[in-house]
């Protein structure tokens, strides 16, 4: 029987993280994929919408440059040239995960890999052992138990389009939701977002749910909110959604875009004492180590904060505490910093102001709500929301939020300042770049009423 110190089931970034820097540590190992190297964000998540963002975003500038002295012609959009050149990227980063496996002696096995039972997998009819085992398999989009909901699509079909529909209704309000419905707004298909909320991405500050649900339909998407699918239904000219409230709309195509579920089935969980949250996530604790002596987890499949770089942190700490002989430490979730690629875009570091109240006796609110410098020209209406949580007691700044360009981009920096406990009265003594729209974060003197 083949033996390995490692074998990984999964090469998404966490397995391929975990792989290549065990192997880098000397261990033997192995990392089996049944579907496609790099995982969920190479393939239909971070990487292709990031680019499909940037192809939205071309629609708007021939209309704003004009303010600035620019004419175009009317632009036309191709969508099966960005269908082209998204696939050739993505075929060039999978050659890039392949190669670095390969480049660091890890065998990999092309196939459904199964836990067998204790220190054992099965793959492709061969039987093989090792002293750890770890799972980093990852997420699946879900669909609402509806009738008609096989005839719907998921964020995964979305990215595979033979060609651009004219009418498109995105069900959910999550991120993915509303960066797929800005996409298509951005590609001149009539968009309507249905959720069953009463405003956008729940979890984060309310504020930026407020802001960015305004700004959403102004950009022209039909937002439906408080209301769910209650059946779908194949017609002449595409599909009819009827609601719970009794309406309905006639499209060609559903777009379900309503969370992911850690991906488990067939997995061989059934083989093991492996423990499953009720969602289906494997339970790990602070380790990655499941209940099953010698098998381990991370990324997507345990459910904590589905993003890249923290299954990509949660490989290096694993590969820190079984691999390199080092005091075994758990990874910190604290501050960790999101985007949101909707349009405005959307990032957040630290605590809402919610959650901040719950925690602290006296918090204070720093916000500020403006158009940029390049909206006053270019005949834009869309505003930028930025907004400072600050914990009076001892200064320290407890979150940041930002609703606007380049939101992404301007929070990961003070990501960096709140990971070493920067206080308000060190932003106030910080010189802003002028004009940015950042200068903002640095200018803020007055809280606001609560």
């Amino acid at each position: 029987m083949t033996h390995f110190d490692l074998f990984v089931i999964g090469a998404g970034s966490g397995g391929v993280r975990a792989a290549r820097m065990a192997a880098a540590q000397g261990a033997k190992v192995a990392v089996a994929e049944s579907r496609y190297f790099g995982g969920t964000c190479v393939n239909v998540g971070c990487v292709p919408k990031k680019l499909f963002v940037y192809a939205s975003e071309f629609s708007l500038a021939p209309e704003a440059s004009q303010g600035f002295g620019w004419d175009y012609q009317t632009p036309r959009f191709n969508w099966e040239r960005l269908l082209e050149n998204k696939n050739k990227e993505i075929d060039r980063l999978n050659g890039i995960y392949q190669k670095l496996l390969n480049n660091s002696d890890v065998t990999v096995y092309e196939g459904e890999a199964k836990l067998a039972g204790k220190g054992t997998v099965s793959i492709n009819g061969e039987t093989i052992s090792a002293d750890k085992i770890l799972i980093a398999t990852g997420g699946w989009p879900v669909k609402p138990q509806i009738p008609g909901s096989e005839l719907a699509i998921t964020s995964n079909e979305f990215f595979f389009l033979d060609k651009l529909p004219k009418q498109v209704l995105v069900i959910g309000g999550g991120y993915i939701a509303v960066e797929f419905a800005g996409i298509l707004n951005g590609l001149g298909v009539n968009t309507r977002l249905s959720y069953r909320g009463d405003k956008l991405i729940r979890g984060f500050d309310e504020d930026v749910r407020d802001h960015l649900t305004a700004e959403v339909a102004k950009s022209g998407i039909n937002v439906d909110l408080g209301r769910s699918p209650a059946e779908i239904k194949k017609n002449s000219s595409g599909f009819s959604v009827d609601f719970d409230k009794g309406d309905s709309c006639d499209v060609d195509l559903v777009v379900f875009a309503t969370g992911r579920s850690p991906l488990t089935d067939n997995l061989g969980v059934e083989n093991t004492e492996i423990e499953l949250a009720n969602n289906g996530a494997i339970l790990v604790n602070d380790q990655f180590e499941t209940s099953e002596p010698g098998v381990f987890a991370l990324g997507d499949v345990i459910d904590r904060v589905q993003l890249t770089p923290v299954a990509l942190h949660e490989a290096m700490c694993f590969v820190a505490n079984e691999f390199k002989g080092l005091p075994k430490k758990g990874m910190d979730y604290d501050l960790i910093a999101s985007a949101v690629f909707s349009q405005p875009n959307v990032a957040t570091v630290g605590l809402t102001e919610e959650k901040a109240r719950e925690k602290y006796n006296d918090v204070e609110i720093y916000r500020s709500s403006f158009r940029a410098l390049k909206e006053t020209i270019s005949g834009g209406e869309a505003k930028t929301l930025m907004k400072i949580v600050v914990d009076k007691e001892s200064d320290r700044v407890l979150g940041m939020h930002m609703v606007g360009d380049h939101a992404g981009e301007i929070i990961q920096g003070f990501a960096a300042a709140m990971k070493m406990g920067i206080t308000k009265t060190v932003l106030d003594s910080t010189v802003g770049i002028h004009p940015t729209s950042a200068e903002e974060f640095v200018t803020l003197r007055d809280p606001v009423t609560s």
